[in-house]
């Protein structure tokens, strides 16, 4: 009886073991995983977030030089590839618009993003030098306020 009792308790202890590594074991991996996956998240977060700001910087100065060949009265073949150049380079911000969309919730992060389109849209219009000048400055303000949110947002 003393044997069976001695061998109950030794099997016991091997499977409250095993039973115990295992489930350690697999919190292990699981909060492993979740830090693989908040990292990958925040270096694609980085990166939709660069784009963004490349892309809204490049979009920009595409319509200012749009602007100013239309106020010299380019010929028509350069207004066409001012146009096509200004479209391909508000195609790729709406691109990384979409991008951040995708990556993040953060409300006042994406009324940033929202927010920085809003002087280049405005830049179309502009009737003279002065006020390309101010809507320029009041681009690069949006878009500096969006890199400072991004920015707390990924550190």
């Amino acid at each position: 009886m003393n044997g069976v009792l001695t061998t109950v308790v030794a099997i016991s202890g091997t499977l409250a073991g095993s039973t115990l590594t295992y489930l350690l074991g697999l919190l292990n991996t699981r909060r492993t995983e979740r830090t693989a996956r908040d990292e990958r998240l925040r270096q694609e977060r980085i990166s939709a977030y660069v784009a963004f700001a490349e892309a809204m910087t490049e979009l920009r100065q595409g319509v200012v030089a749009k602007w100013f060949l239309k106020e010299r009265d380019a010929p028509d073949e350069e207004m066409r590839a001012g146009y096509t150049e200004s479209d391909k380079r508000g195609a790729t911000a709406d691109h990384a618009r979409l991008r951040i969309r995708m990556l993040t919730e953060d409300p006042e992060l994406l009324r940033l993003v929202d927010a920085t389109f809003e002087p280049i849209g405005a830049l179309h219009r502009a009737p003279d030098l002065a006020t390309v000048k101010q809507l320029e400055k009041r681009s690069q303000e949006t878009l500096t306020a969006f890199i400072q949110a991004a920015g707390r947002q990924v550190r």
